[in-house]
């Protein structure tokens, strides 16, 4: 059985991105005000992904962390802004809840039921390395009916 993150070719075959802390120089935005659009543009909602697509779209940055030599979460950390779930655990437990929604009503669907269980099992893993990282503390543990709550 092949393993979960990865695909056939083991990426040697994609290009890889080079960082340099030299932004282009067509781009207009200084360092501080990247950062203050950043810090903007989280406080209207967006995921910090997003906020990377939309700098790059409309304001024409091609990375954050090219122009300010910081990540983009790291900007909002400095900020004293500390999203209370990482953007991936996030889009995984969503995913998880609509399984779980979905199950309720067809209870014999036995290939979403695996997909939960294999979704599931990524946000054990992933809950376990942000313990590791100190993001969570040692006692947090997914808990999908109290998560329904939050997220909603």
């Amino acid at each position: 059985m092949a393993r979960i993150q990865k695909n056939k070719r083991d990426d040697r075959s994609e290009s890889k991105k080079v960082y340099t802390n030299i932004p282009p120089e067509w781009v207009e935005m200084s360092a501080e005000e990247v950062e203050k659009k950043v810090i903007e543009l989280y406080n209207e909602g967006y995921e910090p992904s997003e906020i990377g697509m939309i700098l790059r779209d409309k304001f024409g940055i091609p990375s954050v962390r090219q122009v300010t030599g910081k990540k983009l979460v790291d900007i909002l950390l400095e900020n004293g802004i500390k999203p209370r779930y990482p953007e991936d655990l996030k889009a995984l437990i969503k995913k998880a809840l609509k399984l779980r929604k979905h199950l309720e009503v067809h209870k014999k669907d036995l290939h979403n039921r695996r997909g939960l269980q294999l979704i599931e099992a990524k946000i054990w893993r992933l809950s376990n390395y942000y313990k590791e990282k100190g993001y969570f503390p040692e006692e947090w543990s997914y808990d999908p009916e109290k998560l329904r709550v939050e997220l909603s």
